[in-house]
């Protein structure tokens, strides 16, 4: 069964020109090469992770810094960079960023079965570089958000394949990293999905835990990391953060109207997000919509909160802009990126410290309108939903109408 599409979305599947390649080439080595000539050590968050490796090797405790959030599994993790000369990661971390978005891209497009030569695939990665401004904030401060972002897209396409114990160990390996992937668990429960839900929960409990025990303070991340991010952090932090918990604090509004304000916006989310799953079509959106907002969600409680954290979610919804009502397809889903747009004035908006006002809008944006999409509670009709999932996994089941390729298995609630 093929999906039925419209003519600009088959005009947007035929394969890229030449000039396309091309320019999409030099997009990917210029980002990366600029952020290079700009960074001093690979990147500002790079080098905090970098850094505590380095303190940890010289017999000092990592967690004697507050800007640094990770698990202890993550200074481990570090170590190799940490051995690397300054130089080397100057030029390295935003190339290997760079790449790690172009990967999760290509995930994202595996998952809803977009060829990856189409001209969909090359301009949606060219908007994401040239049109998004958290590309190339994530690139030049070589976040660990990366990991993240690579993480999320992969482990939902070996769901869809119904390898729910794989996708498990990814996410566990990705939290291992950064825990920033956390609420994904609920679309385990949600699939009760045990096996992968122990998984998920298990590597970075057993990393940690073993990283911890080669630490001089052990309990670090729980004694000072832990209260650091319960208290919001500290005045520097809470200028770039762009949770409405943070942003309303900072336009008057006490601090437990603020953070029940934006505790209120996630609880929303969360109930948008398991009406999404109840929809129950047997397609990859269910899956990818669901998942975003869970994330989405969470961004807007978690402390911190950064503009670099909606390229966990936004990939991915934008390569599912071609299926059959997709959230992408609105566009008032295009109309709350605007803030991202880089070189757009905002009067009042566009000095460093205020650019938090606008990753707000963009996030209670994105949750909004995905939500409203997912909170419909309608089931998609039979045709509907082997519309949507027809080309996009590999593998199926006799009885299931989604799957059309031979040789692998497909997923269900």
């Amino acid at each position: 069964m093929n999906q039925a599409r419209s003519p600009i979305s088959s005009c947007l599947l035929r394969p890229a020109s030449r000039l396309g390649w091309v320019v999409l080439g030099v997009v990917l080595v210029a980002v990366p090469l600029h952020s290079s000539l700009r960074s001093v050590a690979g990147g500002m968050d790079n080098g905090i992770v970098v850094q505590a490796a380095r303190v940890w090797l010289d017999g000092g405790s990592p967690y004697a810094d507050p800007h640094f959030l990770y698990f202890p599994s993550a200074v481990l993790a570090a170590v190799p960079q940490a051995l690397v000369p300054v130089g080397v990661l100057r030029a390295c971390v935003p190339a290997l960023v760079t790449c790690g978005l172009a990967g999760a891209w290509a995930a994202a497009l595996r998952l809803y079965g977009v060829p990856w030569r189409s001209r969909f695939a090359v301009g949606g990665l060219l908007a994401l570089a040239l049109g998004f401004a958290p590309f190339a904030h994530l690139v030049t401060l070589g976040n660990w958000t990366v990991t993240a972002a690579v993480a999320l897209p992969c482990a939902l396409l070996l769901a869809v394949w119904e390898r729910w114990l794989a996708a498990g160990l990814v996410l566990g390996a990705a939290l291992a990293l950064k825990p920033l992937l956390a609420p994904v668990a609920l679309l385990f429960v949600l699939a009760r999905r045990w096996k992968g839900l122990a998984a998920m929960v298990l590597v970075p409990v057993v990393a940690s835990l073993g990283a911890a025990l080669a630490m001089p303070d052990p309990a670090g991340f729980v004694t000072r990391t832990l209260p650091f991010l319960l208290r919001g952090g500290d005045g520097f932090v809470r200028l770039y953060e762009a949770s409405p918990g943070a942003v309303l604090a900072r336009l008057g509004l006490p601090a437990p109207l603020a953070g029940g304000i934006a505790l209120v916006g996630a609880a929303t989310g969360v109930w948008c997000a398991t009406r999404r799953w109840g929809r129950g079509d047997r397609t990859p959106a269910r899956l990818s919509e669901t998942a975003t907002l869970l994330m989405l969600s969470a961004f807007l409680v978690s402390r911190p909160s950064y503009d670099h954290y909606l390229l966990v979610a936004v990939p991915l919804l934008v390569a599912g802009a071609t299926a059959a009502g997709a959230a992408a397809g609105s566009p008032w889903f295009w109309a709350v990126l605007l803030p991202q747009v880089p070189g757009l004035a905002w009067p009042w908006l566009d000095t460093g410290t205020r650019r938090a006002f606008l990753d707000c809008a963009t996030l209670c944006g994105l949750v909004l309108t995905v939500g409203l999409r997912g909170a419909r509670r309608a089931p998609l009709a039979p045709e509907a939903a082997g519309e949507a999932g027809a080309p996009t996994v590999p593998g199926a089941r006799d009885d299931d109408p989604v799957l059309t390729r031979p040789g692998r298995r497909g997923y269900s609630a």
